[in-house]
């Protein structure tokens, strides 16, 4: 494939899309970063965590200037449409171009935060370069919780400055993110034999197709949500019919709204037809509400082998009746900065365990405020309690409160009208970046947050906006001079 200019980015990130590091499995990545900083005699440490940072001495004249960290996330959220044949535990991101986009094919591309890993590759292996002392940190774990960033102890960096390169829109200049929590809820239920139908018949009801995306960046779109809308066919299907669910499943990352649901209903065979004609009636209802943001929308019901089994009634019945009534999306608007998004929540994910008899529905609460974010998480957890659920929060995080007097982004901001002669528009984001974390442990850091532009984030439409990755990288590279 041609590498696309910047050539010494992309030479690096189609490098990376080789090595295997969905969150949780970033060994191979730790280890390639490791060599990398042996083949070019640069000191670096790898902490117990997995986190490696990669030390770089100033060129010459430039000793005594600050010290600048470069910091990424090695790890990426794993996702492949309904169909494509993928390992992430051994495959390489296949890559394509197509209308000035990078690509990937029937999964997510991994620019989040890949592209931040290459440029500071880039970085560190070109000796032409003008900045002061460098260190580039590349943390794990990051999409399932920040565990890296809260794994960095006082010590282990050692600059003043820090550029986060994990953004997602060019020409913005972040100062400031919402922090998070992850809520999840946990029905036990009864295996029981099918008991409703006289003459069983088993459909299998899924959405698949959904755009999906970020749930901090793109929760403010009104996205399908694969699981709650299939929660809104099966409490319709549940006043019509008598009706066993034998299995419902939906959705997969906590940061990701759901593209995709199924359940398995067990219905009279006198009730089938007007089964399935409820359901292309609400099919065609919610495919005609999202046909802007959702156009690969697709709605299927099929008859599959009837099972011996099923989810006990009432378990059944409150588990539909909570996931229906459950919040998803966009909770309170900022007050303070004009079109961001202060609190939200995302419903991520239902999963049925056959074994443990156990179905686990999670979501995740981010704001701005840290009183809102509680707010919100408490909501849900009293909304599963009524249904009966056993609640349990975790993976909390703080927000990164903006400064607008930042040193750094008065550079960055000098360095961006310079190069583009415009200027650059400074902003907070929705997402968790983990600039909040080091905070705790750093607490002078000066930060900005910046990137090239990339959609789709978390699905398989991820897409990396090949000329905005100049701009990027043109936007690195005079900051570290201008510092």
């Amino acid at each position: 494939m041609h590498i696309p200019e910047p050539s010494p980015v992309f030479h690096f990130f189609f490098e990376i899309c080789k090595i295997p590091r969905e969150s949780g499995n970033e060994a191979a990545i730790t280890h390639y970063l490791e060599q990398f900083a042996k083949e070019r005699r640069l000191e670096y440490k790898t902490d117990a965590t997995g986190n490696v940072i990669i030390r770089k001495p100033a060129s010459a004249g430039r000793e005594n200037r600050p010290g600048v960290i470069l910091q990424s996330h090695t790890d990426m959220v794993c996702e492949k449409n309904e169909g494509t044949s993928f390992d992430f535990a051994k495959d390489a991101i296949q890559c394509y171009t197509e209308d000035g986009w990078l690509k990937a094919k029937g999964t997510t591309l991994g620019a989040d935060d890949g592209i931040g890993v290459a440029a500071q590759l880039a970085v560190l292996d070109d000796q032409s370069l003008e900045h002061g002392p460098l260190e580039c940190l590349f943390t794990v774990q990051e999409e399932t919780g920040l565990d890296g960033a809260r794994a960095v102890a006082p010590g282990f960096m050692q600059g003043s400055i820090l550029l986060n390169l994990d953004s997602e829109d060019e020409g913005e200049i972040f100062i400031g993110c919402a922090g998070g929590i992850d809520t999840s809820a946990y029905f036990k239920y009864k295996e029981i034999p099918l008991t409703r139908a006289d003459e069983p018949v088993a459909l299998k009801v899924s959405i698949s197709g959904g755009t999906g995306g970020h749930s901090g960046d793109e929760i403010h779109k009104d996205l399908c949500n694969a699981v709650q809308t299939l929660a809104r066919f099966l409490w319709n299907a549940q006043q019509k019919f008598c009706m066993d669910i034998s299995h419902i499943s939906g959705g997969n990352k906590r940061n990701a709204i759901a593209r995709e649901a199924t359940a398995v209903c067990v219905i009279s065979k006198k009730d089938a037809l007007q089964f399935k004609d409820l359901f292309n009636e609400l099919a065609a209802a919610w495919e005609r509400e999202h046909k802007h943001t959702d156009p690969e929308l697709t709605s299927a019901v099929s008859e599959i082998p009837v099972p011996e089994t099923c989810i006990d009634g009432e378990t059944a019945e409150r588990l539909i009746a909570a996931l229906y009534s459950c919040p998803h999306g966009v909770l309170a608007m900022s007050k303070e900065i004009p079109g961001l998004v202060e609190t939200s929540t995302n419903l991520a994910s239902v999963r049925t365990d056959a074994k443990e008899q156990t179905i686990r529905i999670g979501t995740s609460q981010r704001s701005a405020l840290n009183s809102s974010r509680k707010n919100a998480a408490f909501r849900i957890e009293s909304l599963f309690r009524l249904a009966g659920a056993e609640v349990v929060h975790e993976g909390e995080y703080p927000g990164w409160a903006p400064n607008p007097d930042s040193p750094i982004l008065k550079i960055s901001e000098k360095a961006y009208k310079d190069l583009f002669n415009t200027p650059a528009q400074v902003k907070a984001i929705h997402a968790g970046l983990e600039c909040g974390i080091f905070l705790d442990a750093y607490p002078n850091l000066d930060m900005i947050s910046f990137g090239p532009t990339i959609k789709g984030v978390h699905s398989p439409a991820e897409r990396l906006d090949i000329d905005s990755t100049q701009k990027f990288w043109d936007l690195l590279l005079e900051i570290l001079k201008k510092v």
